[in-house]
């Protein structure tokens, strides 16, 4: 399995940008100043990795050479724009399946779900820069390679992607267990965003209002809930099972 690397130096990490490396997040020493940085902030800003604002000791606990201020991870994967993805998925003749996941934060539960989406045809998983399970070793072996092959996207605003995706003809079903529809109620054969909520919260208020439909899966037992890559499971597969 592939472990996950770090460059650190601001020269380094901005060559590697310069080279079309991708970096899963970039951390930047508290009050580090000077036109340097500043050249690096426009690489994080075009290339839309997250950064993060860490005092000295955070940086220090990672390495002790000479990181003047600045590491950054580098991704695991390649990171496809949604836009693409969808518009590719028309222009094959195919019905888009988008799995955004809205704070998940377990890197097995993302990994599992990758693996879930890739076998049941999904056209890739949405994930938000921040606040979501990181694309490290642990997630690439729990999804046993899917995260090799399935389109990966990242958003900086969920809730305006989704909308977006909205807009060019895609429904957005919210999966939450307080929907008073069940999911082998309704069609899943249009375009299609699942959007799956975060382990102990489920979805935010503001990605259940954008939803145009709340979904649930039926029970019978006493436990309360599916973990949400069982969950995931459940539902790609009756996606794929009404395409067919």
């Amino acid at each position: 399995m592939e472990k996950q690397t770090y460059l650190f130096g601001i020269h380094p990490i901005m060559e590697a940008y310069a080279a079309g490396k991708e970096m899963d997040k970039v951390l930047i020493k508290k009050g580090l100043t000077g036109d340097h940085i500043k050249d690096l902030m426009e690489y994080i800003r075009q290339s839309g990795t997250p950064f993060q604002i860490v005092p000295i000791e955070k940086l220090n606990r990672i390495t002790r050479k000479n990181h003047q201020g600045v590491i950054a991870f580098t991704a695991l994967v390649s990171y496809s724009p949604i836009e693409e993805v969808v518009l590719r998925s028309f222009e094959n003749g195919e019905t888009p399946l988008i799995i955004a996941l809205d704070g998940v934060s377990d890197v097995r539960n993302l990994g599992a779900i990758a693996r879930s989406a890739e076998i049941a045809g999904a056209h890739a998983i949405l994930v938000p820069e921040k606040g979501s399970a990181q694309i490290n070793p642990e997630a690439m072996k729990s999804s046993a390679g899917a995260l090799n092959i399935i389109p990966i996207s990242r958003t900086s605003n969920m809730a305006a992607t989704l909308k977006n995706l909205r807009n060019s003809g895609l429904k957005i079903f919210g999966a939450s267990e307080k929907a008073g529809t069940t999911l082998f109620e309704l069609s899943f054969t249009d375009p299609l965003v699942l959007v799956l909520g975060s382990e102990d919260q489920g979805l935010s208020p503001a990605i259940l209002r954008i939803c145009d439909e709340l979904i649930k899966i039926p029970q019978k037992g006493k436990i309360a809930s599916l973990n949400v890559s069982a969950a995931a499971a459940v539902m790609v597969f009756e996606v794929l099972r009404q395409r067919l």
